[in-house]
C-alpha cells in the first residue's frame, strides 16, 4: 500500500483562499488503497486502477442499423424504382453462409452481420453497402421494390465505428458509472481491476452528543453531523466504520484513535478540535502525530483541521451542521475520492440568474444556499433560502445547491447571472 508523507497537510501560511486549498489537496495527495479484481457485474461505483485498452473492434463486423434490405448500390437506379429479388435472409447472430452476389437484395434484420466485406474471411468479398429500411420498400412476388433517392452506405454500420481495437475506452482514476461498465463488457471483459474501498473510520465526541433514539437530558443535543457524513462517505464507495460517540476522556479518546488507525485508511469527524480544555480529539491528534489546521476564507465554515496518525489521513471538519456539509462537498469529498484512487475532477457550475441580493465581505467564498425556480421567460432564478446561518440544516433540505460567489465580490444584486453548484453533482 502506498502511504502519505508525514507533512503531506503541513501549511505554514494564514488564510487560504478555496482555490489555493484546492490545488494544494490536489498536488500533494494520492490514492492509498490496494488495488483488487472484481467481476465486471459488481464494479458500478468503484475507482478504476489501471486504463482499459479495447482488445477488439466494436462492432466486431458490419451490422445492420434497421430491419430491411441489404443491396450493392450501384445496382439502384437513381431515377426510378428498382426491382430486386430477395435471395437469401440474414438475422442477428445468423451470418449468410455463401457470399453475396450483385444483382441480389437480401432480407436483412438490425443488428445481423453485413455478408460479405470484413465479415468474411480475409475480408476480400465485396458485400452490399446500403441498407434500405423496410417501410420505405415493399415486396411482391419474392422481389423487393426500392424507390428511388436512398443515400450510398445508408443504415450501415460499420466495424469498429464505436470503438477501435486497441484504443483507450476507459482511465485509471475513473469512477464507474453504469455506462462504463457496458462499455468493459461490450469489448468482453468479465472483470475490472479496481482500488479496494477506502476504509474510514467516522466518529464523534463530547458529553453532550446523543444518538437519536436516546433519551435527552438536559443541555444535550442529538448527533446529525455523524449521520450525514456516513450518507456522504457511503454514496463515495467508502467502507465506513462508524465508531459512534467518544467521551470528553482524553486516555479514551487517545486509545480509541489509535486502534482505529491500526486498520483504516482515513480518520474523520467533526468539530471538538479547537483549542477549549475539553478539545480532546485535538490533544489525542497531535499526541499521537500531527495536527495543523488550514484557515480558510470561506462561510459557512473556516477552519480544516489535517492531520495524520502515523501514515493514516485525519480530517477534522468543523462542528455546526451546514458548515460541515459544504466544506465536505467543496474540501473533503475531493480529498477522499483523491485518496481512493479517483482522478481530481473539479465540480461543474451552472450559470443561472439570482432572485436575490446579498452583501459579502471582501477576500471570503461564501455559498448560499438557493432552490432554484423557473422564471416566466423559462430561464432557471436562484431563491436564497430566508436563513443562512451556519446551524441551520433546514436549509440544506429545502436547497437545490449552493451558489458560490467569488473572494472579490462584496454585494450581489438582483438578476446578477451566478455560478451554481446543484447538489446533485456532489451527492453521487
Amino acid at each position: 500500500m502506498v502511504q502519505l508523507t508525514d507533512d503531506c497537510f503541513a501549511h505554514g501560511g494564514s488564510l487560504m483562499n478555496t482555490a489555493e486549498a484546492l490545488d494544494l489537496l490536489n498536488e500533494r495527495l494520492h490514492a492509498i488503497t490496494r488495488q483488487e479484481t472484481v467481476p465486471v457485474v459488481r464494479a458500478s461505483g468503484r475507482i478504476l486502477a489501471t486504463d482499459l485498452t479495447a482488445g477488439m473492434d466494436v462492432p466486431p463486423h458490419d451490422n445492420s442499423a434497421v430491419d430491411g434490405y441489404a443491396v450493392f448500390f450501384d445496382d439502384l437506379n437513381q431515377g426510378a424504382e428498382t426491382r430486386l429479388p430477395v435471395t437469401g435472409r440474414v438475422a442477428a447472430g445468423h451470418p449468410l453462409k455463401r457470399p453475396p452476389t450483385r444483382g441480389e437484395a437480401l432480407r436483412i434484420f438490425t443488428g445481423a452481420p453485413v455478408p460479405g466485406g470484413n465479415e468474411a474471411p480475409g475480408g476480400t468479398v465485396p458485400g452490399p453497402d446500403t441498407i434500405l429500411m423496410q417501410e420505405d420498400c415493399r415486396e411482391e412476388d419474392g422481389a423487393v421494390i426500392i424507390p428511388p433517392g436512398i443515400r450510398q452506405g445508408a443504415n450501415h454500420r460499420k466495424r469498429g465505428e464505436d470503438i477501435a481495437a486497441g484504443s483507450t475506452i476507459l482511465h485509471q482514476g475513473d469512477r464507474l458509472r453504469p455506462q462504463d461498465v457496458a462499455i468493459a463488457t461490450s469489448v468482453g471483459l468479465s472483470e475490472l481491476n479496481v482500488f479496494a474501498p477506502l476504509r474510514v473510520a467516522l466518529f464523534s465526541s463530547g458529553d453532550e452528543i446523543r444518538d437519536p433514539g436516546a433519551p435527552l437530558a438536559a443541555g444535550a443535543i442529538y448527533d446529525s453531523n455523524r449521520y450525514s457524513l456516513h450518507a456522504l462517505l457511503e454514496g463515495l464507495g467508502c467502507s465506513v466504520t462508524d465508531l459512534g460517540i467518544l467521551p470528553d476522556d482524553l486516555p479514551l479518546i487517545r486509545d480509541a484513535l489509535e486502534k482505529a488507525a491500526a486498520t483504516h485508511d482515513l480518520l474523520i469527524t467533526s468539530g471538538g478540535v479547537s483549542v477549549g480544555e475539553e478539545d480532546h480529539i485535538r490533544n489525542a491528534i497531535e499526541a499521537l502525530g500531527g495536527l495543523h489546521f488550514w484557515r480558510l476564507a470561506i462561510k459557512p465554515g473556516r477552519p480544516l483541521a489535517l492531520g495524520q496518525i502515523g501514515k493514516v489521513p485525519f480530517i477534522g471538519l468543523p462542528g455546526n451542521p451546514v458548515a460541515v456539509m459544504v466544506t465536505f462537498l467543496r474540501f473533503a469529498r475531493p480529498a477522499i475520492l483523491k485518496l481512493a484512487g479517483a482522478s481530481w475532477r473539479d465540480p461543474r457550475f451552472f450559470r443561472v440568474t439570482a432572485a436575490f441580493s446579498h452583501k459579502k465581505k471582501s477576500g471570503r467564498r461564501e455559498w448560499v444556499r438557493v432552490k432554484l425556480e423557473s422564471a416566466a421567460d423559462g430561464s432557471l432564478q436562484a431563491h436564497k433560502f430566508p436563513r443562512q446561518g451556519a446551524g441551520i440544516l433546514s436549509s440544506m433540505v429545502a436547497a437545490d445547491g449552493l451558489v458560490e460567489l467569488p473572494e472579490d465580490l462584496t454585494h450581489l444584486s438582483e438578476d446578477t447571472t451566478v455560478d451554481f453548484l446543484p447538489f446533485t453533482e456532489v451527492l453521487t
